[in-house]
């Protein structure tokens, strides 16, 4: 589920290049992890993609096993710096992690090969953790995270960001103004533009009954985690009892048996939960819906902007999305591919189903194609690589 450096890798490759990857073995973003079977250093090849996986200890939630992930794998790094570098002789070495730490070890292979030295933001650490976890600035841990985003700010020969805007955070830790370069996520058009894979049929069955009574389907299909805002759909729900509209949650996540059990309690019979489905399904299971929705709670931490992957599939999906999210960025708008309402704010996604619904099928069907256009010529991974490559010179 770490889909970005994979497609940018495999891009590269076509153009001639050539990828390693060096990663955890562990982490927790991934459906599936490698199995190492027991060996502490792995090699792998996936679409020409070269991969390195350094086994790194299993941990769940933020606690102190995830830092002793961390630090396993930054100290495998350094100390395996040397050899990676006499092995792959890279020409850029680019620093990719959620958090900054691995910054120190990339700058040395850089060093040793005479290579370029690039970081990639994802996250703002350790804003991220310190605004979203309620981590002190004086924290040891925050402390260490803050050397390294100023060090790589400060060393790095290009900064890379799927945040657009974080110009002036990153300027004030050090970056000088023409290092930046804005990439944000994208994706893969071959997945969209193919033959859909058919749909299971348990869902292919449940979606087919809400569409043969005439439903109005509002679907969300991702993680059901907190940040996600899912109670502010079901209240929109709870608001629409009585109108012909079907609110659909696919996929799996922290959160979802308590959401089951708000819509059991409140007896939202217009709400219907469906269990993940593989990545290849997604864009039949997209089709179906009249209207996508995508929410986030209110953070400030979003004032540096949002790049959500399933807000790109949305788009491809050629479906009108329903953005309820307050952020430094609104895709939604600049492709005018949908409609933007306050976040966390029921009643606002209530009043923007019922607007979309009084549109036609045409004016919807508008929407979602302009949303597709606008990913076709800004947000494929064949633009986005050579876009990176340009960072990388």
């Amino acid at each position: 589920m770490e889909y970005r450096p994979y497609y940018l890798g495999r891009e590269w490759c076509r153009l001639g290049h050539r990828v390693r990857i060096v990663a955890s073995a562990y982490s927790h973003v991934r459906t599936h992890n490698p199995d190492l079977r027991g060996r502490s250093r792995v090699d792998d090849v996936v679409d020409a993609v070269e991969y390195t996986w350094f086994k790194t200890p299993t941990y769940t939630g933020n606690g102190a096993r995830r830092f002793l992930n961390i630090a396993a794998f930054v100290r495998r790094l350094y100390r395996e710096g040397p050899c990676l570098a006499r092995e792959f002789r890279p020409d850029v070495v680019i620093a990719s992690s959620t958090y900054p730490l691995d910054i120190w070890p990339a700058h040395r292979i850089a060093r040793l090969s005479g290579a370029r030295l690039l970081f990639e933001v994802h996250d703002l650490w350790p804003l991220s953790p310190m605004e979203l976890g309620g981590y002190s600035s004086r924290h040891p841990f925050i402390m260490l995270l803050q050397a390294a985003e100023n060090y790589a700010c400060r060393h790095a020969d290009a900064v890379v960001s799927i945040l657009p805007k974080v110009r002036e955070h990153l300027e004030a830790h050090g970056m000088a103004p023409h290092k930046l370069h804005l990439i944000p996520n994208g994706t893969d058009p071959a997945e969209w533009l193919s033959d859909p894979a058919p749909l299971p049929s348990t869902v292919a069955n449940t979606l087919a009954e809400l569409s043969r009574r005439d439903q109005f389907i509002v679907g969300f299909a991702g993680s059901h985690g907190v940040v996600n805002a899912l109670e502010t759909l079901l209240g929109a729900a709870a608001l629409m009892r009585d109108d012909p509209v079907a609110f659909v949650l696919v996929g799996t996540g922290p959160e979802k048996e308590r959401l089951r059990q708000r819509a059991r309690d409140d007896r939202l019979d217009n709400v219907c939960f469906l269990d993940p489905v593989a990545k290849k399904h997604i864009p039949a299971l997209l089709n179906a819906f009249d209207l996508t929705y995508i929410g986030l709670q209110r953070q400030p931490l979003f004032r540096f902007g949002v790049a959500p992957n399933k807000l790109i599939d949305y788009m491809m999906a050629a479906r009108p999305i329903l953005y309820a999210i307050e952020a430094g960025n609104d895709l939604v708008a600049e492709a005018g591919c949908g409609i933007s309402v306050q976040a966390e704010n029921a009643p606002a996604v209530a009043q923007g189903i019922h607007a979309m619904r009084a549109m036609t099928r045409e004016q919807r069907s508008a929407m979602g194609h302009r949303g597709r256009h606008f990913v076709l010529e800004n947000l494929v991974y064949p633009v986005l690589g050579q876009r990176f490559l340009k960072a990388c010179c």
